[in-house]
């Protein structure tokens, strides 16, 4: 518990900050959470009022009943009791408004002030969660408990605007398909489906993505698979399983102009196409499916060789640098000619290959700053191919989305202004909505700058409830 305490007072020894929140997961009661709760009792014995606990709890909704129920929040926090705390605020998860009279009774019960029983409504964008909050006045009443100052007031209208943008984008909708070896756990590309809805957000769109499992692609059912989507993302992984069907997904883009976007394995299965297909080295393979491949085009450099038996030794972890190259779309979508991106692979382009890929047309667009590792290449005739060693996906945000998700989303916009049929509109409109529900006219999901409701935003509200 010593150790836990240490770690958890870490960034706040810093300086750099006025507030750290540390998060416990799981359930109170958990075997495994049950060292961390103790180290926090005995933080908070510490530090007295200079820490606050805000406990997460479940209100659920009996439909047969029509009623809220408290008892799974009470239990909740008699057991965080018998630990030896008490919460200081209740955030309760709920999928119906709390009435005042049912937050009364959970706070007389949980020996918590009823102005402290939390409201936390199920969303349709979590991106929504933070505007809900603050309607709750969940930072004021953190602020007055922590004995801080209290700042101006927070200008949100950027987020507010950019929120809107995914519940009503105005500009329609563009299909991705996104190629993948665990399609069926869309949890396993949590990261890459964010990084799309920030894209989106920037276009105004909405990015529907098809997840289509490579294992089931072929050269032969490429095309019929992939018919009708304006782009081609494929997603890292590890191991052999759907490697193929990937290549064929890529050669396909490759072939028709359909913007496409590796990422690490991605990237290297572009590789592996490109030198297959166009460099002519028929047998052309990464080493991490046929160890003994006759073109070896994507390997371990000689260094991991030698620890290979230590699987993490053979990592490249982290963020490295990356130096572009000129007159590349790396570059035009950067607008910087160094950058930073954070790595997760073992295997590398193979350099003894680099010129008769070069030859074949495959540009090196981002070269680590002592040119040894291959980190991005492309295609410069192709309307958008891009291959990437590292995981753009983990440094989006919504208020910075990455530019090669920006880039690949406009590209996958106008590969749809091109190939839409003359009598129809390049971007569909969104399905009409359903009818209004309770929860749509919920005034409290969106603030406007001022901290107020807006009547522009709860008119919207009203007429789209559902949308995803």
């Amino acid at each position: 518990t010593d150790e836990i305490k240490r770690r958890m007072l870490l960034q706040a020894d810093s300086g750099d900050y006025d507030v750290v929140i540390t998060e416990i997961g799981g359930t109170v009661g958990d075997i495994e959470s049950l060292p961390f709760l103790e180290a926090v009792r005995q933080l908070k014995l510490t530090l007295g009022r200079r820490a606050m606990l805000i406990h997460l709890t479940l209100v659920p909704y009996i439909a047969a009943a029509k009623e809220l129920k408290t008892k799974p929040t009470q239990h909740s926090v008699k057991t965080l009791q018998e630990i030896g705390l008490q919460p200081d605020m209740l955030v309760c998860r709920t999928e119906k408004p709390l009435p005042k009279e049912v937050r009364r009774k959970i706070g007389l019960f949980c020996n918590v002030p009823t102005e402290s029983v939390i409201e936390a409504r199920d969303a349709r964008s979590i991106y929504q969660v933070p505007i809900m909050l603050r309607s709750e006045r969940i930072g004021d009443r953190v602020v007055a408990r922590l004995g801080l100052k209290p700042t101006t007031k927070t200008d949100i209208s950027d987020w507010t605007a950019r929120v809107e943008r995914i519940i009503n984008p105005g500009g329609g909708r563009v299909e991705i398909a996104l190629v993948g070896k665990y399609t069926e756990y869309e949890d396993a590309y949590k990261s890459i489906l964010e990084a799309f809805i920030h894209a989106g957000v920037h276009h105004d769109v909405k990015v529907d993505l098809r997840l289509v499992r490579a294992e089931d692609l072929t050269p032969e059912n490429a095309i019929a698979m992939l018919e009708g989507v304006h782009g081609l993302l494929v997603a890292p992984g590890f191991g052999e399983r759907g490697a193929e069907g990937k290549i064929a997904a890529i050669g396909h883009a490759r072939t028709s102009g359909l913007p496409f976007f590796g990422i690490c394995l991605g990237m290297q299965m572009a590789v592996v196409e490109v030198a297959r297909h166009v460099a002519g080295l028929k047998h052309a393979h990464s080493t991490e499916f046929v160890p003994r491949s006759k073109h070896p085009v994507i390997d371990l450099m000689t260094g991991q060789k030698l620890v290979l038996d230590r699987k993490g030794g053979t990592m490249r972890l982290g963020a490295y640098p990356c130096v572009l190259q000129p007159d590349t779309k790396a570059l035009a979508a950067y607008g910087s000619n160094v950058i930073q991106e954070r790595h997760r692979h073992r295997y590398e382009f193979n350099n003894a290959y680099r010129e008769p890929l070069r030859k074949a047309g495959l540009v090196f667009s981002g070269l680590s700053p002592d040119t040894k590792l291959v980190e991005i290449v492309e295609l410069p005739e192709h309307p958008y191919f891009i291959g990437v060693q590292f995981h753009p996906e983990l440094k989006s945000r919504l208020t910075a989305p990455h530019p090669l998700f920006v880039g690949f989303v406009g590209a996958a916009l106008d590969h749809q202004a091109r190939t839409a049929p003359a009598d129809s509109d390049t971007a569909p409109a969104l399905a009409p909505p359903p009818h209004p529900t309770d929860a749509a006219l919920d005034q409290a999901t969106r603030l406007d700058a001022t901290g107020g409701p807006s009547a522009r935003v709860r008119r919207e509200q009203a007429v789209a409830p559902g949308v995803e």
